[in-house]
């Protein structure tokens, strides 16, 4: 790349194929953590998403604790916690016993989405109050804070485990309320431009702008997500893409499913405006052979000087998984 100072990351949703199930998901997460650990990547992200049928990761702290257990140098975390979902001082709990167990370790990138449909968020939590809108997000970002803090005299509420511990925090986002938020807070800023991006832009100018710096950051830091399918050929690399797209396909459509196998004769059905939707869904990502993604994202950083790039890379077949994410490395 033509920035060697441009760390590398991954983004793991635990995807269950078709013809699989959560366990050989799990199964799968640990063993590309490993493998990622091994190439340098920085860090090993775990995202929350709930009545999801390809994603398994719903128990995000959990499957982090299966990760980082696993694993011995890299950084591993949540990309994100959705923390409307949550009382504060659950989360806090959570993450302190992970940073307990696997100390200078355990990262926590929360958002203010869902992550799932309203019926199941009322599922969750019971109530839609506070479900991110107005002051509540905001509110609960610094509860979280608080805990992770020096206890005060007088605190009558302490995460135990959890205080005193400054688990580092990142705010997740796709809009200009995370950007603002970041940067009014002095935190670290991850952007979901692998399935987001047309704020992009906008968002890491409103970011670095406004940035206060903060007891956990002097300057703006801002991690931007990337798809690549990374194979030996161009063609295998468009083609091994094929399985997300068609994820992104059903989802919109309303029938989400599994992770489904490449198909060949996938973008030969699309409808035009099926393929414009997929193309803007999915304009941040490079397929191909290692020199077409080593050039994606030589161009990526170059458009957005990002300060870590976090690769995602839903493929179908597990080995040829692993191979895209030591080409993209290693390219």
């Amino acid at each position: 790349m033509t920035n060697h100072n441009v760390p590398l990351s991954v983004l793991d949703l635990s995807p269950i194929t078709e013809g699989g199930d959560a366990a050989q998901s799990f199964a799968n997460t640990l063993d590309l953590a490993r493998h990622a650990e091994a190439l340098g990547y920085k860090r090993y992200w775990l995202a929350e998403h709930h009545n999801m049928p390809g994603i398994a990761s719903a128990a995000t702290a959990v499957v982090i604790g299966h990760v980082a257990g696993g694993t011995s140098t890299i950084r591993v975390g949540a990309g994100g916690i959705m923390l409307p979902n949550h009382a504060p001082l659950v989360i806090a709990e959570q993450f302190g016993t992970l940073a307990s167990l696997y100390p200078g370790r355990i990262d926590l990138g929360i958002g203010r989405a869902p992550g799932t449909d309203r019926t199941t968020a009322y599922a969750l939590r019971r109530t839609l109050q506070g479900d991110g809108a107005g002051d509540g997000f905001p509110r609960d970002v610094a509860e979280l804070q608080h805990y992770f803090g020096e206890p005060e005299i007088g605190q009558r509420v302490r995460a135990v485990p959890g205080a005193g511990l400054k688990v580092p925090l990142w705010i997740l986002g796709s809009s200009l309320y995370g950007a603002q938020l970041a940067a009014m807070m002095g935190l670290p800023y991850a952007f979901a431009s692998h399935f987001a991006p047309a704020a992009m832009m906008q968002a890491l100018n409103v970011y670095r702008s406004q940035f206060e710096p903060s007891a956990q950051l002097d300057e703006p830091y801002a991690m931007l997500g990337f798809n690549v399918f990374a194979a030996d050929s161009d063609e295998e690399g468009a083609l091994l893409m094929t399985s997300v797209q068609q994820s992104f396909l059903n989802l919109r459509l309303g029938t989400p499913g599994r992770l489904p196998p490449p198909d060949p004769d996938f973008d030969g059905r699309l409808e035009p405006a099926e393929r414009a939707m997929l193309d803007g869904a999915l304009a941040c990502s490079a397929a191909g052979s290692a020199a077409t993604v080593r050039q994606g994202i030589e161009d990526f950083i170059h458009k957005t000087d990002a300060d870590e790039i976090m690769v995602t890379s839903h493929i179908f077949d597990h080995a040829k998984r692993r191979r895209s994410f030591e080409l993209a490395i290693r390219a």
